[in-house]
C-alpha cells in the first residue's frame, strides 16, 4: 500500500484494475480505445453539424450541442486515465489527479441530469404549447437555462470535491472503482468524518428526485398531447424528437440509480465496475447514435458534413445549410 504523507491523507490512490494478466489489460485498452474514439467521432460530428448548419440553430439542437459537450467531458474524465493505467500496467493516480477527476466527473454528470430535465421542458413546450414556443424558448431563455445548469453544477462540484477531500482517510488508499468516485472515497474515510458529505448527498438525491418527478410529469403531458394529435405525420414527428430523449434519460437514470441505490448485499467490485462502465462510459458513446436514428434532420446535417469533409473543394463549413 502506498505510503501516506501523514496518517490521514495519501499522496496517491490505487484504482481498481480491469484485469491482472497482461493480455487482458491490453484487451481492455483496445476496447476502451474503440469506445472512446466512437464517442469522440459521434459527439464531434453532432457538435460540428449543429454549429455549422443554420437550420439546426433551434433550442432543441442548442441543448443537444450542450449534451454532446457534456458527453465528451464525461468520457474524457474517466476513460483515458484507465486506458493509460492498463497500457502501463499501473493502478496509481495522484491525489491532485483524483481530486480533479472527482470535480470534473461531478460537474459533467450533474450537468447532464439538469440538461436532460431542461430538454424535457423544451419538448413539453414544443408539443403541448406550440403557439407559445417561440416566446417562451427564445434564444435568451435558452442561454440563461444552459448557463444556470453549468453554473450550478460547477458550484455543486466545488462543494462536493472540497468536502470530500477534506476528510481524513483511515482505511488506506485503494479504491474499488476504475476512476475516483465520491462513494468509494467515503468508504476510506474515518468513522464519523463523512457525515457532512452524506448530508450533501441526501440533499443531492432530493434535488434529483424533484427533477425526476418533473421529467415524468412532462412526458405524461407530452404523450397525452401526442395521442390526441389528429395527424399521423404530426405524431410521427413528435415521437421522433421525444423518443430519443426518453431513451437517453432512461439509460442514464436506470444505470446511475441502480449503481448508487442497489442493496449492499449484492454489491461486489466486479458488479460496481460493470455498472460504472454502463452509466459513465456507454451513454457518451451511444447517445449520438440514439439521437440520430430517428432524427432525419440531424442525419441529413451529419451526412452533409461528412460529404463536405471528404469531397468538397470549397472548405467553408458555414455553407452547410444551403
Amino acid at each position: 500500500m502506498q505510503q501516506m504523507s501523514n496518517s490521514s491523507f495519501p499522496t496517491e490512490f490505487l484504482l481498481l484494475p480491469f484485469a491482472e494478466t497482461r493480455e487482458l489489460q491490453l484487451l481492455h485498452f483496445g476496447l476502451f480505445l474503440g469506445i472512446y474514439l466512437a464517442a469522440l467521432l459521434g459527439n464531434g460530428l453532432i457538435l460540428t453539424a449543429v454549429a455549422c448548419n443554420h437550420r439546426l440553430h433551434t433550442p432543441m439542437y442548442f441543448f443537444l450541442l450542450n449534451l454532446s459537450l457534456i458527453d465528451l467531458g464525461t468520457i474524457t474524465t474517466t476513460v483515458p486515465k484507465s486506458m493509460a493505467n492498463s497500457l502501463w500496467d499501473t493502478r496509481a493516480i495522484s491525489y491532485a489527479g483524483c481530486a480533479t477527476q472527482v470535480f470534473m466527473f461531478v460537474v459533467f454528470v450533474a450537468a447532464e441530469f439538469y440538461l436532460l430535465t431542461i430538454m424535457a421542458y423544451d419538448r413539453y413546450i414544443a408539443i403541448c404549447k406550440p403557439l407559445h414556443y417561440g416566446t417562451i424558448m427564445d434564444s435568451r431563455a435558452c442561454v440563461n437555462m444552459a448557463a444556470a445548469a453549468w453554473g450550478s453544477t460547477f458550484l455543486y462540484s466545488v462543494l462536493h470535491t472540497a468536502n470530500t477531500f477534506s476528510l481524513p482517510l483511515c482505511q488506506g488508499n485503494a479504491l474499488d472503482q476504475f476512476f475516483c468516485e465520491i462513494p468509494q472515497i467515503l468508504k476510506l474515510s474515518c468513522s464519523d468524518a463523512f457525515l457532512t458529505e452524506v448530508g450533501l448527498l441526501i440533499i443531492s438525491v432530493t434535488v434529483a428526485s424533484g427533477c425526476f418527478v418533473f421529467l415524468v410529469l412532462s412526458y405524461v403531458q407530452i404523450f397525452r398531447a401526442v395521442i390526441r394529435m389528429p395527424s399521423h405525420q404530426g405524431r410521427h414527428k413528435a415521437f421522433s424528437t421525444c423518443l430519443p430523449h426518453l431513451a437517453v434519460v432512461s439509460l442514464f437514470l436506470s444505470t446511475a440509480t441502480f449503481t448508487y441505490l442497489k442493496p449492499s448485499s449484492i454489491s461486489s467490485p466486479s458488479l460496481d465496475l460493470l455498472l460504472a462502465v454502463l452509466y459513465s462510459v456507454v451513454p457518451p458513446a451511444v447517445n449520438p447514435l440514439i439521437y440520430s436514428i430517428r432524427n432525419q434532420e440531424l442525419k441529413d446535417a451529419v451526412r452533409k458534413l461528412i460529404w463536405w469533409m471528404f469531397f468538397s473543394s470549397y472548405k467553408d463549413p458555414f455553407t452547410l445549410h444551403k
